[in-house]
Order: structure tokens, then sequence, then C-alpha cells
């Protein structure tokens, strides 16, 4: 199984960015797969992702702003940020959890990406 995820970038306070999570090694709709985010000198976060029965869970900070998504022909799970925010500024992994659908965070996580920088500043 491997992630990687590509869309990262630096943009200005109020931008959009795309993130894409392509995964190999297995189908991504056989699994609760999401995104998270750790800022420098802060514990990693959820931000968004599937749990069971296809529910989406968001962070309250995400939420009117992110959308989290999901492409079977393109085997990835895509994260759309609208309205990007200083505070948004981390690097962005894509995680896939096999074990409990995300049912405790990021504790049973098993299968990380490398991560995506987003910066946002002006």
């Amino acid at each position: 199984v491997r992630l990687v995820e590509s869309g990262g970038g630096s943009v200005e306070p109020g931008g959009s960015l795309r993130l894409s999570c392509a995964a190999s090694g297995y189908s991504v709709s056989s699994y609760c797969m999401g995104w998270f985010r750790q800022a420098p000198g802060k514990a990693r976060e959820g931000v968004a992702y599937f749990e069971k029965d296809g529910a989406i869970w968001y962070a309250e900070s995400a939420k009117g702003r992110f959308a989290i998504s999901q492409d079977a022909t393109r085997n990835t799970v895509n994260l759309q940020m609208n309205n990007l925010r200083p505070e948004d500024t981390a690097r962005y992994f894509c995680a896939a959890d096999t074990r409990s659908c995300f049912h405790s965070g990021d504790y049973y996580v098993n299968y990380w990406g490398k991560g995506t920088q987003v910066t946002v500043s002006s």
C-alpha cells in the first residue's frame, strides 16, 4: 500500500488549493481514507475523513471551507480547500485506516503518505 500526496503550495489568504492522494496497492473505496495535518510545533490533527458507511467527518475549522471527495476511477482521495487562512498552514497527510475507520482519530491509522506542504500567507 502506498499513498502519495500532491497539490500543496503557497497561496494568499482567501485562496484555494486542491490536494490529491493517489493510492496504489488497493482501492480507495475499500478502506476509510482521510486527511490530517500538522503545523510546526503542534500535534497532528484530523482535517476530514470518510467514516463507516460513507459518512464524512470534518474538523470544525474545515467545515464550510474544505470538501473531501473520492475518485474511484483515478483511485484518489481529494481535499478541496477554499478560503484558506494563515492558520491552515501545515503539512497535510493522507491516511488510510483499515482497522477502525478513524473511530479513534489517527490512533489506528496504518498507512500514511509523506505529506504535502500548504503555506498560506500574504
